[in-house]
């Protein structure tokens, strides 16, 4: 059996003298692993780093067997980002929660296309409207998984407009007068992540950091619980860089 997909490799591990296990999500095969030939030596190292934009030609005589796979460099992200602490963090971020969530070999194309998305915005030097691309890429993925949020009409009156807060019981959004007696209860819902709002550019450090209050709570709630797993490490570093933002 053999395909070749486009890639973005979220990790990779040494197998034996030279070869390497690389763990990549594909656009049409999910997240899925194969085994690099000289991946551990100096000439190949680079390809297998976090964050490369790869294609990859994978070959295995079973499907369900490791396979060896060939990766052509496309554009190395991490590479671009890796004097920037809070780039960096929220890349091996995203890594370890893709390894972490994804089942092997369950194609996700809108994952893998909204992942993409968001590491051309990371490598885009001129602003910071990736901060609130990121917590969207975890509302997405929370979508993806099975437990999307409702965030576009107040959950008591059907209103789309002033929604203030999010139940964490429910993961719906309520307006401002209705959740402004329970607001101690209830997570703060930003205006980038309400209404369909796109405007990402104004959104905040502190908007950006309820937000992530937001998808966090529901991520280790409804996934992360059933895996008897946390958030990952790099997860908690990305957002302590954010608070000191504020």
């Amino acid at each position: 059996m053999e395909w070749i997909d486009q890639a973005i490799i979220i990790g990779s591990r040494k197998h034996g003298e030279k070869a390497s296990i690389v763990q990549m999500l594909t656009k049409n095969h999910g997240k899925h692993a194969g085994l690099l030939s000289g991946g551990s030596t100096s000439s190949k190292r680079h390809l297998v780093e976090p964050g490369n934009y790869v294609s990859a030609n994978w070959r295995g005589r079973l499907p369900e067997h490791l396979g060896r796979v060939n990766i052509e460099l496309e554009r190395s992200f991490g590479a671009v980002i890796l004097g920037e602490p809070k780039k960096l963090a929220a890349l091996n971020s995203i890594c370890e929660i893709i390894l972490l969530v994804l089942p092997e070999r369950e194609s996700h194309n809108e994952i893998f296309m909204a992942t993409l998305f968001l590491l051309q915005n990371m490598a885009n030097e001129q602003d910071d409207i990736w901060l609130a691309l990121y917590v969207r890429w975890e509302l997405g993925l929370l979508g993806a998984l099975g437990f999307g949020l409702q965030l576009s009409t107040c959950a008591v009156t059907g209103q789309t407009n002033n929604l203030a807060y999010v139940s964490p019981k429910t993961g719906r959004a309520v307006t401002m007068d209705i959740g402004l007696p329970y607001k101690d209860q209830l997570f703060v819902l930003p205006d980038f992540l309400s209404n369909g709002e796109r405007n990402h550019g104004n959104a905040s450090y502190k908007d950006i950091v309820n937000g992530a209050k937001l998808t966090g709570y529901f991520l280790e709630k409804h996934v992360f619980a059933t895996l008897n797993k946390t958030l990952p490490p790099m997860r908690n570093r990305f957002f302590d860089l954010m608070n000191k933002e504020i």
